[in-house]
């Protein structure tokens, strides 16, 4: 494909040696073979300008436009296949007008592009002594990250980072610049803030609220290091079951429980810890100085004043920290260094290609169900042998009183607000491994979900962790709670992108059958 004449920014078409160095995300690792992130050209716009001029280049040839801030969507959604365009925006608004903070009515906001990394922006707030609730995942770009919720270790005490969003400017269909609003137009804005991403319009700006830490003074925290044992595991995941089941359990608190196979990058989730680990534990170290990391376990908990009267139960903390290496205490942080201290900071925990999983459930009985035994005992049987296969498994507590579940009605559309166990089950294989890997998510699927399951009665996903099939408009139900849902998004869509130009792949909100359709016919 040729580049595109009139655009003074740099586009790299298909077969150069330079787009061969650009096209790389995060998936690609996972989905080698296949054509679906092979765009015809790839194009880093300086402005406005140059987005819109590639949208109606996009409109007028009859082709599609895939929008990456990151790249870190895990199934390569954020890309797309020749002849489409990707529009590359990690390095498009990063002036001095791109992120600003300002006050108005008392409260703090923040105007910021989407081509900052989620750990730039929280480095920018932490400077200003501000926060927000954010995911960990350090590099991840902002636009996908609000797209799909932005789901992070305050999900109980603030919900999600798209929960705080109130502006949002796009380049439509047109090729025009938009703002949205939930006054100017409630029903785009909560489409896309929820939807699939990238498929209502281009995100160059959004305006969120952010918070200070003088107003939640006290917060205290603990991160936690064990080494992988099941009778510990099923102990930490029972403290979240009976949190997950509980209707008094106060929103103050936040737990979350991660699960790693040896050969981790674990040490980057405690990174204070690496002289003292060096010092008393020198065999998980290699001769290049180089962590060769045994099979762990890391608790994060945190307790937030949000009010006044708020008192921290300081022994809920104490049950935690039984058995933890070296007896970390637990802490007082400001939340501006307590959301850093939560982010991972490494881009994966393995390089290898993986089997993304993520599912949700809404069970209030898992402590009846015995589900912490179960869990650990899945666990158990891909972390514990010697079978090529590494496990990340995170575990996101929230429950009847979690604000995830109470700001259901604020106009987003985010799915599963009645989550009450978020569960990550990332399984990376070495080479000839990859069967192992797929007949343990087969049996922890077969066993977790369906009118028996341990887990929970339906199969319930969320858009950030896409999984199995990449055809979104088949496996709606897995996405979204119910079919009036799904069609409101469906209307949305085919107002936003009449003519298909912000349909790149398969895993896309569908338009009504009056649209001018897309050829996705290459995948």
């Amino acid at each position: 494909m040729a580049t595109i004449a009139g655009l003074a920014c740099e586009q790299y078409a298909i077969g150069t040696a330079e787009y061969e160095k650009r096209y790389e995300q995060f998936a690609t690792s996972s989905f080698k073979s296949e054509n679906r992130m092979r765009p015809a050209l790839i194009v880093f716009p300086k402005t406005k300008e140059d987005i819109s001029k590639v949208v109606k280049h996009a409109k007028r040839h009859k082709i599609a436009v895939a929008i990456r801030t990151g790249g870190h969507q895990y199934s390569g959604a954020s890309s797309t296949f020749a002849p489409n365009i990707q529009l590359d925006l990690r390095t498009t608004f990063q002036g001095s007008d791109d992120r600003h903070i300002f006050e108005k009515n008392g409260k703090i906001f923040v105007r910021t592009s989407v081509s900052w990394s989620l750990g730039e922006f929280h480095d920018f707030l932490a400077r200003y002594n501000l926060f927000i609730t954010h995911g960990v995942c350090i590099d991840v770009g902002l636009g996908g990250h609000i797209q799909t919720g932005g789901y992070g270790l305050l999900l109980r005490s603030f919900g999600l980072f798209g929960d705080h969003i109130v502006s949002l400017e796009i380049i439509d269909h047109n090729g025009d610049v938009v703002e949205v609003t939930p006054t100017s137009d409630k029903d785009l804005f909560g489409a896309i803030l929820g939807g699939s991403p990238g498929n209502f319009g281009v995100i160059t700006h959004f305006t969120v609220q952010v918070y200070r830490d003088a107003d939640y003074q006290g917060a205290r925290c603990l991160k936690a290091l064990y080494w992988y044992d099941e009778k510990i595991l099923k102990r930490l995941l029972d403290i979240g079951a009976e949190m997950a089941d509980s209707a008094d359990m106060g929103i103050n608190y936040d737990y979350n429980v991660l699960v790693v196979s040896e050969n981790s990058q674990f040490l980057s989730h405690i990174p204070e810890l690496d002289a003292r680990m060096r010092k008393e534990f020198p065999q998980y170290y290699g001769e290049d100085g180089r962590p060769n990391s045994p099979r762990a376990i890391i608790v994060y908990a945190q307790w937030v004043p949000l009010s006044k009267d708020d008192k921290c139960n300081e022994s809920w903390f104490e049950s935690i920290r039984e058995g933890c290496v070296f007896d970390l205490p637990t802490m007082t942080r400001t939340l501006s260094a307590l959301t850093g201290d939560w982010m991972l900071p490494v881009s994966r925990e393995f390089e290898l290609p993986f089997i993304k999983g993520i599912q949700t459930s809404d069970s209030v009985s898992l402590v009846a169900d015995d589900w912490a035994r179960w869990a650990s005992d899945r666990l158990d049987a891909i972390v514990k042998p010697d079978n090529g296969c590494h496990l990340s498994s995170h575990f996101m507590f929230g429950g009847r009183n979690s604000k995830f579940k109470s700001n259901a009605s604020n106009g987003t559309s985010y799915s599963w607000r009645d989550t009450t166990v978020l569960w990550t089950m990332d399984i990376y294989y070495t080479p000839g491994h990859k069967q192992d890997a797929v007949e343990w998510r087969t049996r922890t699927l077969q066993e977790g979900i369906g009118p028996n399951g341990k887990f929970c009665k339906k199969d319930r996903r969320f858009l950030w962790g896409s999984q199995d099939g990449f055809d979104l408009d088949a496996d709606w139900r897995h996405y979204y709670e119910d079919e009036t849902k799904y069609n409101q998004l469906k209307s949305v869509r085919t107002r936003a992108d009449p003519d298909g130009t912000f349909t790149p792949n398969t895993f896309s909100v569908a338009r009504n059958h009056t649209c001018a359709k897309t050829d996705l016919s290459r995948l």
